[in-house]
């Protein structure tokens, strides 16, 4: 077999250039291909500084990372990406819901008894024991057909709207920490400090309409930046982990309101309960949509809350440091960006917008404060992150769901017996099934198929000798 000729040759020969561009013109006429790259496609021979190197035998398709036959499509991707992850992860987590309300069914424990003799009964019993207290969690948080008027019928939806004000607020705060490299498990201690001085402005000063739900909004927040801004203080400065800083401040600040609502300086005027005195009506949200429902101004400022975390996080530079920082510390750093500074700051921005949560429960839902003011708010913000993916229009989504979970519970215990516990069975599931994506596209088939590992040049190289030999 003649000898290859070296790159000198194949470069500077005009002859010997030309020969081969004729011949390659020849073998494009008759549509043959090199008898020396039969398996696989054309091979060129390849000038660089290290001699003659052959390119990969993988067809393009599979170097650009489509997969073969055609199947990497905008659907696929569609099917296989996070966004449809969550979606099924929810409705997972409701189909087992809806077989363990079966299982405590009486129905569905008497057809049991003869299963093998008559088995549609006992399915027809457990599809009618999990689709009515489906409906009647949808009738208690989305709309309820048998209300007096179509203000009566919104009023569920308008009450899902109401308590999922405060879990926005808080999973923005989660989600911003966590698209920043940071894990805030402190938002119900923020939750709590914001409370604490939002109605302390609320109940204790006596300014005109504007200016005095204005001061309760900044007191609020503020109490929150301050408190999630100590955290990030701490892990700059001293390298403490924030995960125990702020579950540790959590405490702090729950028991720390238990103190001051023992105190004359909060403690409501012959009450021996721990309750604060109610706040002015000018420090309280306004009703937007009348008196005859609880929603506040407190879900306006939410969506506006949103929409600023959106801004910062996809439009400014500083979104982009907390991206950058969040995606390797280390090389933001070798990049100029201030980590520490960073960290400080984030944790305070993430602090202020739990402090919203804190106001709008003083001074929007609830009018007074009690250790209750958090409720289990600042956890399920946890949950309301992880499910929107840490983007703040999946977390404004995900607050929306939780919020229709926690109003239409009520409604569903009332009407079908059922224990308002499986929602918090049901919640706990939908963070298992997004702890493990992969797990639900199993479920679902949605795994996608695995791609040939790609060749390298040398295993090409060796491929093509072997089919020139």
């Amino acid at each position: 077999m003649p000898d290859q000729p070296s790159p000198k040759h194949a470069k500077d020969d005009p002859q010997t250039e030309g020969k081969q561009n004729a011949e390659g013109q020849r073998r494009g006429a008759e549509g043959q291909d090199s008898p020396a790259v039969e398996d696989t496609a054309a091979v060129v021979a390849v000038d660089t500084a290290g001699g003659v190197m052959q390119p990969s035998a993988v067809p393009a398709t599979a170097q650009s990372g489509q997969l073969p036959g055609g199947s990497d499509t905008v659907l696929r991707r569609i099917f296989t990406g996070s966004g449809i992850v969550s979606v099924l992860a929810v409705l997972l987590a409701l189909i087992i819901g809806g077989l363990l309300i079966a299982s405590t069914d009486k129905q569905v424990a008497t057809t049991a008894g003869y299963f093998f003799a008559r088995p549609t009964d006992m399915l027809a019993a457990v599809w009618n024991a999990a689709t009515r207290s489906y409906i009647a969690l949808f009738q208690g948080s989305v709309f309820n057909p048998r209300g007096n008027g179509l203000a009566a019928q919104l009023a569920p939806f308008m009450e899902t709207l109401t308590i999922a004000t405060p879990l926005i607020t808080a999973g923005l705060g989660v989600a911003l920490a966590f698209r920043a490299g940071l894990f805030n498990i402190g938002a119900q201690g923020q939750i709590i400090v914001a409370g604490i001085l939002a109605a302390w402005a609320g109940f204790a000063l006596h300014l005109p309409f504007g200016l005095h739900l204005l001061l309760v909004l900044v007191a609020g927040i503020v109490g929150g930046a301050l408190w999630g801004g100590l955290a990030g203080l701490l892990k700059a400065r001293t390298g403490a982990h924030e995960v125990i800083v702020t579950i540790m401040f959590n405490y702090i600040a729950l028991y720390f309101l238990r103190y001051l609502l023992n105190t004359p300086a909060f403690q409501r005027p012959g009450e021996s309960n721990p309750i604060s005195p109610i706040l002015d009506p000018s420090a309280v949200y306004p009703q937007i949509l009348g008196s005859q429902y609880r929603l506040h101004l407190g879900f306006i400022l939410a969506i506006a809350a949103t929409v600023l975390v959106w801004w910062l996080l996809n439009r400014s530079t500083v979104g982009f440091e907390f991206r950058a920082v969040g995606a390797n510390p280390k090389a933001a750093q070798t990049a100029g960006i201030n980590v520490s500074r960073s960290t400080i700051l984030v944790m305070a921005i993430v602090g202020g917008l739990a402090g919203m949560s804190g106001v709008a429960q003083v001074a929007g839902t609830e009018k007074v404060l009690t250790d209750g003011v958090a409720a289990t708010y600042g956890f399920d913000a946890i949950t309301v992150a992880l499910l929107g993916r840490s983007t703040p229009w999946g977390t404004f989504a995900a607050g929306l769901l939780f919020g229709a979970f926690r109003a239409g519970a009520v409604q569903m215990q009332i009407q079908t017996g059922t224990p308002i516990d499986i929602v918090l069975v049901v919640q706990s599931l939908i963070v298992l099934f997004i702890a493990a994506p992969p797990l639900v596209r199993a479920v679902f088939g949605l795994n996608p198929r695995r791609r040939k590992p790609a060749r390298t040049a040398k295993s090409g190289q060796a491929a093509t000798t072997g089919g020139a030999a």
